[in-house]
């Protein structure tokens, strides 16, 4: 079995389950989510014993889709995080009900199956033609998702702003590939950095198209000056999509960056300084952005989306930086930051998602008295948001060293201000979330929460996950090292 055929399976199944949820309206949600985790686990298993070379993916797929330690990865990291997020959405289900008609919200449990089948397209195109249509089928299917708590009038806002910027994204982005179609006459990624290294095109042709190109991407990752609107889409979106859009969608946009980025700074390119000096100074810009008014936000959820412009920040600086550390290349960097930033964020949600299912709302003030309502809880979140902090002996704190000593090799002085500058400010408002939940407030310590013990037993191992990877991140980074090249022997 290949790897294409986990891909199909999924897709497949996605529509199975779209197809029995509209033939029986009877059938009960719970059953729903467990075909639909069940199938998702199923897949990851058939994932793992899939053969990973690409001589055994069909014959017709072969010329568009690569299986290096990147793709694998990332295939990988999509089940992973397609699997979270439905039981997110399992424990988010109290108060899911309140915002969709009939409290049936079925298709949360098929539509992120056909998202993670286009995440992990993604991951193994090998020219623009595959990136743009698998991009257009996780985007379209985000539309949806985002809107989906149709009762919630924020959802509703969020979801037209969501289409209509990423409407306008996408034609910036066929724009982009047209110029550098036409600069280079190459859609591969192969092609396009063998025509830069050739000498024989125009630089400001495949510089206007690579900069289109990159905006375009730009907005689906949340960089500057693209990231208007990630704040109030993340506040109005379902928490589990909101998951979904802070983690898998950040990770699907970011292993097209690193294609094309790795296509633009080839050796011999023509526009290599320019594409890094881009990537430095975007970096730079949307941490600042992120981080700063992040500072003033009273609402959770718009603060977590906050801070996820800034974690694009330090991964557009990764890339930027291209340097090589503790046998990484930038994709590396970039692939181990996302693996970090992975527990922390679903941990901060879930326990978000089960305040909202207690009764509680998503401002500062709701966290107030959470240690002594649950102490569990109120410990887990504190680790999830010093990780995100970047504090040390934790998984956060590594993926921003990495960055760090990137842009040292590289002597990128301005870059590493700015991301020392948004990393104290994520100590600033990271720390009062943390000071909120400890702080007294008899009201609300007076209320219990009810929480389940799989919610517990998830949270807890995400924790450790954090903590593992943070104190011995070993195992992670040979995971990304890439395979040496054998070199012939005469």
């Amino acid at each position: 079995m290949s790897v294409f055929s986990v891909e199909i399976f999924l897709v497949v199944f996605a529509l199975a389950l779209l197809c029995l949820e509209a033939l029986v309206p009877t059938i009960h949600r719970r059953t729903l989510s467990a075909l639909s985790i069940g199938g998702v686990a199923l897949a990851f298993v058939l994932f793992l014993f899939a053969s990973k070379a690409t001589a055994d993916l069909p014959a017709f797929v072969q010329p568009y889709h690569q299986l290096d330690s990147l793709a694998v990865f990332y295939k990988g990291f999509a089940l992973i995080i397609t699997l979270l997020v439905l039981w997110l959405t399992v424990e988010s289900s109290t108060y899911l009900t309140r915002f969709v008609p009939g409290g049936n919200y079925s298709e949360l449990f098929s539509l992120p199956l056909i998202v993670c089948a286009g995440m992990m397209w993604m991951a193994s195109a090998k020219d623009l033609v595959t990136v743009f249509v698998s991009l257009e089928l996780v985007t379209i299917s985000f539309y949806v998702l985002v809107a989906f708590a149709r009762k919630n009038g924020l959802a509703l806002e969020a979801g037209v702003k969501y289409l209509i910027l990423g409407a306008l994204s996408t034609g910036v982005l066929v724009y982009g590939i047209a110029w550098v179609y036409g600069a280079t006459g190459s859609m591969s990624f192969e092609g396009i950095s063998a025509a830069l290294a050739s000498g024989s095109i125009s630089k400001k042709a495949v510089l206007l198209g690579a900069a289109f190109l990159l905006a375009g991407l730009g907005f689906k990752v949340a960089a500057a000056p693209f990231q208007m609107w990630v704040p109030d889409v993340y506040q109005g979106a379902p928490i589990p999509v909101t998951t979904f859009l802070s983690v898998g969608s950040k990770a699907a946009g970011f292993i097209v960056l690193t294609r094309a980025v790795a296509a633009f700074t080839a050796p011999g390119s023509i526009i290599a300084t320019e594409v890094q000096h881009l990537l430095i100074i975007g970096g730079s810009l949307t941490i600042l952005l992120g981080s700063l008014p992040a500072i003033f936000q009273t609402s959770v959820k718009r603060l977590l989306g906050y801070s996820s412009i800034s974690h694009a920040g330090y991964l557009l600086l990764a890339l930027g930086a291209g340097s090589a550390r503790f046998d990484l290349n930038s994709g590396g960097v970039v692939a181990f930051y996302l693996a970090t930033y992975l527990p922390m964020t679903v941990l901060g949600f879930l326990v978000l998602a089960l305040l909202r299912a207690n009764g509680s709302g998503e401002d500062l003030r709701d966290f107030r008295g959470l240690a002594k309502r649950s102490p569990l809880l109120a410990l887990l979140m504190t680790l999830a948001l010093a990780s995100l902090a970047g504090l040390p002996l934790t998984a956060g704190f590594m993926g921003k060293l990495f960055v760090f000593l990137g842009l040292m090799d590289q002597a990128a002085w301005g870059a590493l201000l700015c991301a020392v500058i948004g990393a104290a400010a994520g100590f600033y408002y990271y720390f009062r979330a943390i000071l909120a939940m400890y702080s007294s407030d008899a009201q609300s310590s007076a209320n219990a929460l009810n929480v389940s013990m799989g919610a517990k037993a998830g949270a807890i191992v995400l924790a450790v996950v954090i903590v593992v990877v943070g104190v011995y991140p070993k195992p992670l980074q040979k995971l990304l090292t890439p395979a040496p090249v054998a070199v012939a022997s005469h």
